[in-house]
């Protein structure tokens, strides 16, 4: 049996997605710049796409820009914020468990005469919000707290932010990318200048994303070119990808949370029943439906990880953009674990279309797995 348990890193584009790109590849394939027909159906296509996506987070038609996802996107708004008002204000707050794309961009920052505010969290994942509050200063210019976890699946409570960082007028920014059709989300109701999206985890194509600018924000471009995406990212759209990336919007439904919920919870509960020694890591409330991340004691993660594939299983030891990292994992450290527990830690993500008969296979394996590899570890001694 084969079991993709990865879809935290990547998920199947689903049939339906491919059916509906697969026209803009050979008979649709205008540039949507262009004047003549084939021009046109692209250009209307691209536009029907945006307001898809728009409507989804109840948002306006315009404030969706695409890009080649959810990188690109947190680097648009956190750089195009930050670098227009350096000279009045060189301060931005984060959080220590952010995604890379968010990490680095703010690192560069620094380099470049920023100060970053690189809020902790508690054991679960979440920011304090009165030290977040306490860390606003008026030299403030932006807040980037991602909405859910990668790794741990911690959903944090962006509404509450969101009044913070209207109430010190302080831009706002969170990455949407694992959320996004799993946790609702309305801008009319939150406070958010800027959302970042994905398409390749909600089983639509790689290379495809946006990122949402609340009317009235005040923005550059990254990229210099043409007027393409209101002049925010120019550069020919990928329209076969955005057809994708608004066919699984509409494919996703709240009948899927509900399943993934489901199989999230009996996996869980599965493996308290039936393994010692681990640590379940992150919250059992406010989680991500789909995320399930295991510290195995004693053992080391990559060993797990080889080991279930062998057996035709796909997992992850942590965020697929830093694992050929040999360090533990920047998220788990922040939450408390030690190196040596944050080593063994596996993270199982499922889709709509998982089944329990491959949760139970994979426990079955990984039952006898964990078994032989306590008893040959040095860590479990």
């Amino acid at each position: 049996m084969k079991v993709y348990l990865d879809n935290g890193a990547a998920t199947m584009v689903d049939p339906k997605v491919v059916k509906a790109m697969n026209p803009f590849f050979t008979e649709k394939f205008g540039n949507a710049s262009s004047l003549h027909e084939l021009g046109r159906i692209s250009h209307e296509a691209l536009e029907k796409s945006r307001a898809i996506i728009a409507e989804k987070i109840n948002a306006l038609p315009e404030e969706i820009i695409f890009t080649s996802g959810g990188t690109e996107s947190d680097n648009i708004a956190i750089m195009e914020t930050a670098f227009p008002n350096i000279e009045k204000k060189n301060h931005i707050i984060t959080t220590k468990i952010e995604h890379p794309a968010v990490l680095q961009t703010c690192k560069f920052l620094e380099a470049h005469g920023f100060n970053v505010t690189y809020l902790g969290v508690d054991n679960e994942g979440f920011i304090d919000i009165k030290k977040l509050e306490q860390s606003i200063t008026e030299k403030t210019v932006i807040v980037s707290i991602m909405h859910a976890n990668n790794e741990i699946g911690t959903i944090q409570d962006i509404d509450a932010i969101g009044e913070i960082c209207k109430k010190h007028h302080v831009a706002f920014h969170t990455d949407a990318v694992q959320s996004f059709t799993k946790v609702p989300i309305d801008v009319k109701k939150l406070n958010v200048d800027f959302i970042s999206l994905s398409a390749h985890k909600i089983h639509g194509p790689k290379g495809i994303g946006a990122l949402y600018v609340r009317k009235g924000t005040r923005i550059k471009s990254l990229l210099k070119g043409g007027s393409q995406e209101s002049k925010l990212r120019p550069g020919t759209e990928n329209i076969p990808g955005i057809i994708g990336f608004a066919k699984a919007v509409e494919l996703a439904s709240e009948a899927h949370i509900k399943k993934m919920e489901k199989l999230r919870d009996y996996f869980i509960g599965e493996i308290k029943k039936n393994f010692s020694d681990i640590v379940v890591n992150g919250t059992e409330t406010e989680r991500l439906c789909n995320n399930i991340n295991v510290s195995f004691k004693g053992i080391e993660g990559e060993s797990l990880l080889m080991h279930l594939d062998e057996k035709g299983i796909a997992v992850s030891t942590g965020s697929a953009c830093s694992s050929q990292s040999l360090e533990p994992s920047h998220v788990l450290l922040a939450i408390g674990l030690n190196a040596e527990v944050a080593h063994g830690s596996i993270r199982f993500t499922l889709s709509r279309f998982t089944t329990k008969e491959e949760l139970d296979y994979t426990l079955n394996n990984l039952t006898e797995i964990v078994k032989n590899l306590r008893q040959i570890s040095p860590l479990a001694k």
